[in-house]
């Protein structure tokens, strides 16, 4: 599904996804990534929602973004518990969402100038 781009000055937005890959700024990635307005990380090395831990986190909590966009694939999948809360603890919003509500999502805040990131599982 292609998303149509309002003006982002060349902020990193959404500009498709499908079946195993999304688009950034027209530029198609398959691999698991992190996206945030000014960066992306591309190769986020997670295998799974179970399997991820607070240090797949770790190229995200520094930068102290208002809310993380957990997009977990095709379908709907809740890390563990204790994950989340620890993410919240830190003052950090946290959302989980399939990828491409994420991706959805991520564009809307974007536009609002608000800080985001968003980590991709495809």
């Amino acid at each position: 599904m292609k998303l149509h781009l309002a003006n982002f000055d060349q902020q990193n937005v959404f500009s498709g996804y499908g079946d195993g890959y999304v688009m950034i700024n027209r530029v198609r990635h398959e691999q698991n990534l992190i996206v945030f307005p000014d960066e992306i990380i591309d190769h986020w090395p997670v295998d799974s929602v179970g399997g991820l831990s607070l240090e797949h986190f770790d190229s995200v909590l520094p930068r102290k973004p208002e809310i993380i966009l957990l997009g977990t694939g095709t379908e709907l999948k809740f890390p563990d518990y204790a994950l989340m809360a620890r993410i919240i603890q830190t003052g950090i919003g946290f959302e989980v969402m399939d990828t491409q509500a994420a991706c959805r999502t991520y564009n809307i805040l974007v536009e609002e100038d608000r800080q985001v990131a968003a980590a991709i599982i495809l």
